[in-house]
């Protein structure tokens, strides 16, 4: 469990130091905040996830690749009742997972209390890779529950969690980052794989463009589901990030956190 945690921090952190760095040379839009206030907050919001997991691994030992484990142990679930090819149950996995988290994402947009806690990650005036890890911790905590019984369900390998989580992980800080790709490459990636440019749609102050694009990962179920838009009607540069909070407030840590519950 030990190397499982330092490849996913590792990957992490190596990517965020890349993108961080393209950021500050040369950033896609200009920043309407300094870094220095958006970036306590945002890392303080990783360190409260962090100890919100670390409590729910007393009930839910190792969390998803835990279940991963206990469920290959006892039998459970679709993938231990079936003898396919590791590399084959891997990719299906990896592309269920994928999808269940663009639903559970699409969900978070029409259900007001999950709204409420997911409006968190969107009150941030800017977005780069800080963005992507701004999420309330409650959103964090629901988010393990449901990911630890699809596991069950699906009795999948702990191997393929492992790359599902440093997938996504690696993917959402490249989805966030304040980086310009060119056109011609931007159009070719995003036709499997989230750019920030299209990311940044989902983060636009417009409903109608942050109710799109809730892909993390692929790309290919906001294409077929019909929520995949383009480009913002103001174009990168003229857009508007975040929600009605145009203003310091969600640089706050103490405001942030209790959002949810005020929605003032």
């Amino acid at each position: 469990m030990e190397n499982v945690t330092f490849i996913r921090l590792s990957v992490f952190l190596g990517l965020f130091a890349l993108l961080a760095s393209v950021e500050a040379l040369a950033p896609r839009r200009v920043r309407t905040q300094t870094r220095k206030a958006r970036w306590v907050t945002n890392w303080a919001f990783t360190i409260v996830n962090s100890m919100t997991l670390n409590a729910m691994a007393f009930a839910l030992p190792l969390l998803a690749v835990g279940a991963a484990i206990d469920a290959q142990t006892q039998g459970w679930g679709v993938f231990n009742a079936l003898s396919w090819p590791t590399w084959v149950e891997v990719v299906l996995v990896i592309l269920i997972l994928d999808f269940a988290i663009w639903t559970q994402h699409l969900i978070t947009h029409k259900v007001p209390f999950l709204w409420r806690l997911h409006q968190v990650h969107h009150a941030d005036v800017d977005i780069d890779v800080t963005t992507a890890i701004r999420f309330h911790p409650a959103e964090i905590a629901l988010s393990m529950i449901l990911k630890i019984g699809l596991v069950y369900l699906l009795g999948a390998a702990a191997l393929a969690i492992i790359l599902f989580e440093v997938i996504l992980n690696g993917t959402a800080i490249f989805n966030h980052a304040n980086i310009r790709l060119p056109l011609i490459v931007d159009a070719v990636v995003r036709r499997l794989i989230v750019t920030p440019d299209m990311h940044r749609v989902h983060h636009s102050v417009l409903r109608h463009e942050h109710d799109s694009n809730y892909g993390f990962s692929l790309s290919i179920w906001d294409q077929m589901f019909g929520t995949y838009i383009a480009q913002p009607e103001a174009g990168h540069d003229g857009m508007d990030i975040g929600l009605r909070w145009q203003d310091n407030r969600p640089s706050r840590l103490g405001w942030s956190l209790k959002l949810p519950f005020t929605n003032k």
